[in-house]
């Protein structure tokens, strides 16, 4: 298997990052202007650096970080590297790219940035990933993720790849990737929540025009206190909620007892506006 690793950001020092951290952190709970930006910028250093270099002889097949029914911050950044690349990929005479997903098995409450090294791969490890092999027979593909901290999730990437005895060549992507291991790995959760230090900091991104839903903002509002939970749910439009609740159905978190105050407030919100539907109707 040729494996290469391509990162556009390498993080030398806790200060600068050569990105954003504000950006960073609106874009990891669900701005999609940011990630149109990271996005386009990968794909053209990618492009730069790797494809110009090394046309692709095969057909890509770009795959986003796992996940099971919400997708993570990353597949917003993964739409909008697929639309720069097949612009490049088109221009060039060569067959734009296919998408295949990595599936989950487990989904967890806990803040993946706020583990150490040790802490996320005893956690990852318990999951379990998986892939149509048949489709990626003969293909190029291309993992992304937004960071590589630890290199935990490669390390799973790289265990589902074994498993499934897959020979392609293989490129693994990211917007940003830590060098420095001199710094800890919880400089991610400096990263993730730079813009959100409280549920009400989420306004901005949410009503700003460009929101896209991610699995960490699900996590981080059905995880919040109730009492704030409940003013902030209460300025929020019916359509956020009704999607909010259905995120959560589909990713099993009404089966998990930390999200259980929270959820049952919003079935019984969503219940009474539907009772009060149709009495009015009546």
């Amino acid at each position: 298997m040729n494996h290469r690793i391509y990162s556009l950001h390498k993080i030398h020092s806790s200060t600068n990052f050569g990105f954003d951290a504000a950006d960073y952190s609106r874009f990891k709970y669900g701005d999609d202007a940011v990630a149109a930006r990271y996005g386009t910028a990968l794909a053209d250093g990618f492009i730069q650096e790797v494809l110009s270099k090394n046309p692709p002889t095969q057909q890509l097949v770009v795959i986003s970080s796992p996940y099971s029914f919400i997708p993570t911050a990353t597949f917003a950044l993964k739409n909008h590297f697929v639309f720069r690349l097949n612009r490049w990929l088109a221009q060039n005479g060569i067959p734009v790219v296919q998408e295949a997903k990595v599936h989950r098995t487990i989904t967890y409450k806990e803040d993946y940035g706020a583990l150490d090294a040790e802490q996320r791969m005893s956690l990852i490890s318990n999951d379990s990933f998986h892939i149509d092999a048949g489709f990626l027979t003969g293909k190029a593909l291309i993992f992304l993720d937004d960071i590589k901290i630890t290199g935990s999730h490669e390390r799973m990437i790289s265990k589902m790849i074994r498993e499934y005895d897959l020979r392609n060549e293989t490129y693994m992507l990211y917007f940003a990737e830590l060098v420095n291991m001199d710094i800890p790995p919880t400089i991610e959760n400096y990263l993730n929540y730079h813009e959100v230090k409280t549920i009400f900091d989420l306004d901005r991104v949410i009503n700003g025009g460009h929101f896209i839903v991610n699995t960490r903002i699900v996590k981080y509002i059905l995880n919040y206190e109730h009492k704030d939970f409940c003013i902030f749910i209460e300025y929020q439009s019916k359509g956020f909620i009704n999607q909010l609740y259905d995120m959560a159905l589909g990713n099993g978190y009404h089966t998990m007892d930390n999200y259980s105050i929270n959820l049952n407030y919003l079935r019984n919100l969503l219940l009474d506006h539907e009772t009060k539907l149709v009495h009015h109707g009546n």
